[in-house]
């Protein structure tokens, strides 16, 4: 297949360009930049040059392509309910650039927040209301009447991996400011996690053997204790590992206190996917996180 990736040159977007040429297929990827362009013709990518914010430049790749994969998303927090908008926006126009088509599109959304007390499953919809602009299933699901064949692929809040730039970088940059590393009352709520390289493979058989309408898990580990996390934090930066109130993390205090259990089981079952990259806690020991 010739597949159009966004995010091509992004932590995930980059295994997904990876996963997908080392297993028979072509890739387009999009990259605003000349050296994200350089990248991509180097792995053996062909590039579409452009932004999220150019429709009609989405729409026209996606056309062109037998499937898309969009993996880009904006992760400035700070402007969070306008980077989901952004996301709403292209979502739409890949949609528009495949009607009629019947072939594949997945975007990209998360597990937290999807269940609460036990263990969340593909089947469960996402949380919506007010702080939860995030629309990128809603979407999907809404170009499946324009023969769009949509589906999700929701990511673990820990998609971990050297060049990590995510929740356990913000977490690191939180412990060297304040001098400790901490979680929130005992520490007990787990967060799920995944490789970025068995993200990627979700992706490719997600492409592959998927249908519409789905939603799969990328997730490896169901849940590692956010204490675990904090006392790795600890050992790579020398520092205390303490309990702190919520408002020691500020704005992600969301997140640090978030109980995100998830399962996989169906996704195992129905792609055929074993994930076999190392766990969170070895990844934040040996990964080069500090």
């Amino acid at each position: 297949m010739r597949v159009f990736v966004t995010g091509a040159t992004g932590f995930v977007g980059s295994a997904v360009v990876r996963e997908l040429l080392s297993n028979g297929h072509q890739v387009l990827g999009l990259a605003r930049s000349d050296d994200g362009a350089a990248a991509l013709e180097s792995a053996g990518a062909d590039v579409v040059r452009g932004v999220l914010e150019d429709a009609d430049a989405l729409s026209r790749a996606a056309a062109s392509a037998d499937g898309v994969i969009h993996t880009a998303f904006n992760h400035d927090f700070s402007r969070f309910a306008e980077s989901c908008d952004l996301d709403r926006r292209a979502i739409e126009a890949l949609g528009e650039g495949l009607a009629g088509s019947d072939k594949p599109l997945l975007v990209t959304s998360g597990t937290a927040r999807l269940a609460a007390g036990r263990a969340a499953v593909e089947t469960d919809l996402p949380v919506e209301g007010p702080g939860l602009p995030r629309v990128s299933e809603a979407t999907a699901a809404g170009l499946i009447a324009k023969g769009v064949r949509a589906s999700t692929v929701r990511l673990a809040p820990s998609t971990h991996g050297a060049g990590d730039h995510g929740f356990v970088p913000m977490l690191i940059d939180i412990a060297r400011r304040t001098g400790v590393s901490a979680y929130i009352g005992d520490g007990e709520n787990r967060w799920s996690g995944v490789h970025r390289l068995d993200a990627a493979r979700v992706y490719r058989l997600a492409l592959e053997r998927g249908v519409g309408g789905e939603r799969y898990h990328a997730v490896a580990e169901e849940g590692v204790a956010f204490r675990e996390i904090a006392a790795a934090i600890g050992r790579g930066l020398n520092l205390p590992v303490e309990s702190r109130p919520a408002e020691h993390f500020g704005w992600f205090a969301l997140f640090a206190g978030m109980d995100a259990l998830t399962s996989s089981a169906w996704t195992r079952e129905t792609l055929g996917w074993t994930p076999t990259g190392p766990g969170l806690i070895a990844d934040i020991e040996t990964a080069g996180y500090f």
